[in-house]
């Protein structure tokens, strides 16, 4: 047994989040090795000076984060990394970044940790164009690319368009996928030490990029239809957050869909206290909800982002930003500085996808594969308390008791599947417990290979967390 201790001076928070936290460093540093015990629960509290009971919460936190288990009877252990040979397992900074996925995918395992557009056969169509635009373009993609051509702008509007809705063409800007489009913008709008709004779990890489060029997090509550307006106005009071990022439709992960009255509560909240939206639209663009868009209702204060990677081909990096008025040409030089520049290759084939009604065709394709997928999800787990959509490409499970989001990432990478557990979405420090993880649904190769992962998942919840930790 380890003889390791805490040093509680070292930061601030609920003391349980502390404790938790230092066992992450250690583990992370070495300082605790995988197969070390942890001290006794009644030990380490006497050690410190505080409650078993707080004790006790740290150590059910540590096993959400997939770090430890327990065996009847002996005690905690600190699992081996599932991560061994990653560079980012040994680096704390890194790992912070990365989140809880290895940032290099271990080989041999059925991916449901990605939803990147299923593949349909669109590199067929891909490689037709590619081939047109190296015959035809030459000379420019030769060349940094200095024009942006009209069609660009309008392949843009037509991508971003929503029911008889569609952004003004000069709002536009191409950008290298979603994610540059949003630290873009929120590079326009705040500086270091501004605090940007997000939900306790999201699509949290936007939030770890935020936090990398100095911005800092503030959370906001958020229930089963998106965030809660009275909350929104609370954390505007007392925050003064300059940008919010919202997924208004298809909330990742959580796939909450914001009804019209909400969203028009949040613009009147925005706009009453200055602060600007970037609404994500990427899988709500596959959702026809039938509801207005943020965009549409607050035009002067929201930045609507939408890309190819969901629906069309993840690597082709296709991304378009549609910005308030007189913002557009600050985002685009924003998203030239913090991307290196977009490549004339990737947005001309954006472009010709889209504009030649090929990217619409994919996305149907993608759609009708998820949706089969998603019909089977539904028959396996059948019984179980999950979130999904036939058209959103994952589902947000809610573990049975006793299962922990961290310890069941963990049980399926042993079953050599690759999932998401609750963490990998929390965009700042949320005591918040949901027992859930995200299953992404359109990576493996075939429906074959989904339903095998997915019966493989159910079985490993019948049977229970084998050996399940004691209070020791």
């Amino acid at each position: 047994m380890t003889n390791w201790l805490p040093d509680l001076q070292a930061s601030d928070g609920p003391l349980y989040v502390r404790i938790a936290d230092q066992i992450e460093q250690a583990i992370s540093t070495g300082a605790l090795a995988a197969g070390s015990k942890l001290p006794p629960q009644r030990n380490l509290a006497y050690d410190i000076g505080v409650t078993i009971g707080t004790v006790s919460r740290a150590y059910t936190m540590v096993r959400e984060r997939g770090l430890v288990s327990g065996e009847v009877g002996r005690g905690t252990y600190v699992l081996g990394s599932t991560q061994d040979n990653d560079p980012a397992a040994m680096d704390p900074v890194s790992a912070r970044l990365v989140g809880t996925r290895a940032a290099n995918a271990p080989p041999g395992k059925l991916r449901f940790d990605t939803t990147a557009a299923t593949d349909v056969g669109q590199s067929t169509a891909i490689t037709d164009i590619l081939t047109d635009i190296c015959r035809e373009q030459p000379n420019e993609i030769a060349s940094y690319t200095r024009n942006f051509p009209v069609q660009w702008l309008e392949a843009g509007r037509r991508w971003l368009r929503r029911d008889d809705w569609q952004p003004a063409i000069e709002s536009i800007v191409p950008t290298l996928g979603a994610h540059a489009a949003v630290i873009a913008a929120v590079s326009v709008i705040t500086a270091p030490g501004d605090r940007i709004v997000f939900e306790h779990v999201t699509y949290s890489q936007v939030s770890r990029g935020t936090a990398l060029i100095g911005r800092q997090t503030v959370l906001v509550e958020s229930d089963a239809h998106g965030v809660i307006p009275e909350d929104f106005e609370r954390v505007c009071v007392q925050q003064h957050p300059k940008l919010a990022f919202l997924m208004s439709s298809g909330q990742n992960p959580t796939l909450a869909v914001m009804p019209e009255d909400r969203r028009r509560a949040i613009a009147a909240i925005a706009r009453r206290h200055n602060v600007f939206l970037i609404e994500d639209n990427l899988y709500g663009s596959t959702i026809d909800a039938g509801i207005p868009l943020l965009a549409e209702i607050a035009p002067d204060r929201t930045f609507l982002v939408g890309g190819l990677s969901k629906s069309v081909a993840a690597g082709v990096r296709g991304g378009w930003i549609a910005c308030p008025p007189h913002l557009a040409q600050r985002v685009r030089i924003a998203h030239k500085m913090v991307s290196g520049g977009l490549p004339y290759l990737l947005a001309e084939l954006g472009a010709r996808l889209v504009l030649s009604g090929m990217a619409d065709a994919i996305r149907a394709k993608v759609s009708a594969e998820v949706e089969a997928r998603e019909a089977h999800a539904r028959d396996i787990f059948a019984g179980l308390d999950f979130n999904s959509h036939p058209r959103v490409p994952f589902l947000w499970l809610k573990l049975p008791d006793p299962w922990l989001s961290g310890t069941f990432r963990q049980a399926a990478f042993a079953e050599d599947i690759l999932i998401d557990d609750e963490d990998e979405f929390k965009a700042g420090r949320s005591e918040k417990t949901f027992y859930r993880v995200r299953i992404g649904l359109s990576s493996p190769e075939s429906r074959a290979d989904v339903v095998t992962g997915l019966s493989r998942l159910r079985r490993l919840i019948a049977h229970g967390p084998t050996g399940y930790d004691s209070p020791a």
